[in-house]
């Protein structure tokens, strides 16, 4: 009885509120206020906080969710496994897949290339107004 009259309450807190929304002429958020001030009262009307009283009090209730906890455990912890073990071998095929499709592209077990070795420029090297790494970048995409 409390649940009801503390849900019928917030429901009316609600609408109130979305009418002074409504009069400050901000519909959208007057409309979307409504929308959730009506949810408890449409809970107490269909009979689910009854249910959920009901259920909140239950040991048997309370063991269900922790079964339903473990299977999503379960669920979740194979999942990881598979994403870790079977996962890399469907990315390589599938990366072989695209490479083969793909022009130029680097096969998924070929070396990488060294970083190391070129000329190293520094500061002192550069010009301040040197742009033409950037410029090459440019009209490699055409702009």
């Amino acid at each position: 009885m409390l649940a009801e009259t503390i849900c019928s309450a917030v429901s009316a807190a609600g609408l109130g509120i979305a009418a002074i929304t409504a009069y400050r002429r901000r519909f959208l958020a007057a409309t979307r206020i409504a929308a959730y001030s009506l949810v408890p009262l449409g809970l107490v009307m269909t009979g689910a906080v009854q249910w959920l009283a009901d259920t909140a009090f239950s040991p048997v209730a309370w063991a269900g969710f922790g079964v339903l906890g473990a299977s999503w455990l379960l669920f979740s912890s194979t999942r990881a496994v598979e994403r870790r073990r079977g996962g890399r071998k469907e990315r390589e095929e599938r990366g072989a897949a695209a490479g083969a499709e793909r022009p130029g592209a680097v096969a998924p077990g070929a070396a990488k290339p060294s970083l190391e070795g070129g000329p190293r420029r520094t500061k002192k090297d550069a010009p301040a107004d040197d742009f033409s790494e950037i410029e090459a970048i440019l009209k490699k995409h055409g702009i």
